[in-house]
């Protein structure tokens, strides 16, 4: 099989960067196009934002809102970069109607074609499946080992291919699943922070400042909102490839039964 180091180096460094590159232009978009200061009244960005301005609003959330621009971005990221990767892994075509092609030629004991089948399909399913073969076809003249061992042989021929190919389907998703719950958690906590700033305005002596107690409770609903929002995308996007992430592990193991199955029969 094809070595996957460089692409495997490449994909590291890539989820190693998504993060700072994020923060760093949260942070600009935060401070130059929300903190800019024809947001707000009195062209500063201290005072409450101008009647209707979503800028000025989600810049009142405080420091917490380009964090948690960070995971949003992060996670658009990651699914974008997801979605090709799931994508080519899939192969070209439907799955169903490749193991079933596979399952044709092994039938008629057409290995050439099994294997002209797979360089069609490619993907993770036809790479898996044509390592097996060549494997087969490798054992099928071989007279040193036994049925038992030349099956067994075939089967960690397979698995070791398998294992090549899942993590690179599953790289990233742990992060994606581990947004879904820091955003909400970091969404709750700038909640807390702008409720405490609220009602610290609502305890000073005299009238409540009106300002205070509008920029605290704003921070509160911009978090939460940010929060949820992130953490609904990530949900959604991890469930989502993990169902096409199973779908051509399935693919994988059916082929790869077909063709332990046709050599047991066959030799």
């Amino acid at each position: 099989m094809k070595s996957k180091k460089g692409t495997s180096k490449f994909q590291k460094f890539f989820a190693a960067s998504v993060i700072p590159v994020g923060l760093v232009i949260a942070i600009i978009v935060f401070l130059k196009v929300m903190g800019n200061p024809a947001n707000f009244m009195g062209n500063n960005p201290a005072n409450g934002p101008l009647p209707g301005n979503f800028l000025g609003i989600i810049y009142k959330g405080g420091f917490i809102v380009p964090v948690l621009m960070t995971l949003l971005i992060t996670v658009i990221t990651f699914s974008i970069e997801r979605f090709f990767t799931i994508r080519q892994a899939g192969g070209k075509g439907s799955a169903v109607t490749f193991v079933a092609n596979l399952k044709k030629h092994l039938a008629e004991n057409n290995i050439k074609a099994a294997m002209a089948e797979c360089d069609r399909f490619q993907g993770s399913v036809g790479s898996v499946a044509k390592a097996a073969l060549e494997k087969y076809a490798l054992l099928e003249n071989d007279t040193t080992m036994t049925k038992e061992q030349k099956i067994l042989d075939i089967q960690k021929n397979l698995e070791e291919a398998t294992s090549l190919e899942l993590p690179s389907l599953e790289q990233n998703l742990n992060v994606i699943a581990t947004i879904s719950s820091l955003a909400t958690l970091l969404g709750l906590l700038g909640t807390v922070l702008g409720m405490i700033r609220a009602f610290a305005a609502m305890a000073n002596a005299g009238a409540p400042d009106s300002v205070a107690l509008a920029s605290g409770i704003s921070e509160a609903l911009i978090n939460t909102a940010f929060g949820i929002g992130s953490a609904a995308l990530a949900i959604i996007s991890y469930a989502f490839y993990t169902a096409k992430i199973d779908k051509i592990t399935f693919a994988i193991d059916e082929a790869g039964y077909s063709i332990a199955q046709t050599f047991a029969a066959r030799h």
